[in-house]
């Protein structure tokens, strides 16, 4: 039996449609009242026997929060993909972020190591992993320094990776990955799933900030190789391209025949935007669409390195041209365009 955690997300969702085609039992964990509506959407788009497949995931409502729970969870499991977290660059996130990211990694680690005899791939964040002082690309092995200029969700994501790694020195086996920004067909109005939103809706603007970006399918599939493979006791970058935004952008408008964008952003000008959405968020009550964490970050220049997955079990990433491809022609089926 294989347990998901956060399920019902993008990742979540690729990764049981994977163990499914491979008929491995799944039990799923979400939250109540979750919107199942996107892990239909993928089953329907990847499993080769969707309704039936989709009926046979064992679904248990719960919360990462309550270690009760996660202990019987465990019972009849011998992996567990954990996927769960919340993702945000929003001050107002911080509590939440900490409360499902780290303490939530924490207790599922204890009752791991309680229970003994569970395997655990952990989905971490290219956010976790320490900067490079030379412009080199990133590696697993670029250690995180406290700073002022880390974000609250990077934060949270070295003190979640920070509690998996105990469990491993304490006798967990563990594989931690560290995918970069994941794209994939998911809820068009949230996360990296958004960007195609925005485009669409006629995106005047970009930077050429850089960083790296791979296919939810990739993450899906490496998680999945990696455990088979037991590489316990390491880490993994998962990224299949550095590029900038721009180029993303210009991607994504030819995907969804779209004028690209056109107009630079200079860093007064992100500086400004962000002081301005703020404002339009206090007076509105609406979580602003660009804070000072992401404004900052787009002007970043970011390069991941993923020699050590390619060494370690030969793997190769799906071009994100092809990615933005695939992905844009889904986009459009949904709008019945």
């Amino acid at each position: 039996m294989k347990l998901i955690t956060g399920a019902t997300g993008l990742v979540g969702s690729h990764l049981m449609v994977l163990l499914s085609n491979s008929h491995h039992p799944i039990r799923a964990m979400r939250r109540e009242n979750s919107d199942l509506t996107l892990v239909r959407k993928v089953f329907n788009m990847y499993a080769l026997h969707p309704e039936e497949q989709f009926k046979a995931i064992e679904w248990v409502v719960a919360d990462l929060t309550d270690i009760m729970v996660l202990e019987a969870l465990l019972e009849g499991v011998e992996e567990v993909y954990h996927c769960a977290a919340v993702v945000s660059f929003h001050p107002s996130k911080q509590r939440e972020m900490i409360l499902t990211n780290v303490n939530g990694t924490s207790n599922l680690v204890n009752a791991l190591l309680h229970k003994g005899n569970i395997a655990l791939c952990h989905v971490s964040s290219i956010a976790a992993l320490g900067r490079s002082e030379n412009n080199e690309p990133i590696t697993e092995q670029n250690l995180w320094k406290n700073s002022d200029s880390n974000s609250t969700y990077s934060v949270s994501k070295y003190a979640a990776e920070r509690e998996v790694w105990r469990g491993v020195a304490e006798g967990l086996n563990a594989v931690i990955v560290n995918p970069s920004v994941i794209l994939g067909p998911g809820n068009w109005h949230t996360g990296s799933s958004e960007l195609f939103s925005l485009v669409w809706k006629g995106l005047r603007y970009y930077t050429n900030g850089t960083t790296g970006y791979v296919d939810v399918r990739d993450v899906a599939m490496a998680m999945f190789e990696l455990m088979q493979e037991k590489k316990y006791g390491q880490r993994f970058i998962l990224s299949s391209e550095t590029i900038s935004f721009k180029q993303l952008f210009t991607w994504i408008a030819q995907g969804l025949q779209k004028k690209p964008p056109t107009v630079q952003v200079k860093r007064w000008m992100a500086e400004i935007a962000w002081r301005l959405m703020a404002i339009s968020g206090f007076v509105t009550r609406q979580t602003p669409a660009i804070t000072r964490e992401t404004a900052r970050t787009s002007l970043n220049k970011k390069a991941y390195s993923t020699q050590k997955i390619t060494d370690a079990i030969g793997f190769e990433f799906i071009p994100i041209h092809e990615s933005i491809r695939e992905i844009s022609a889904v986009f459009l089926r949904d709008h019945q365009v």
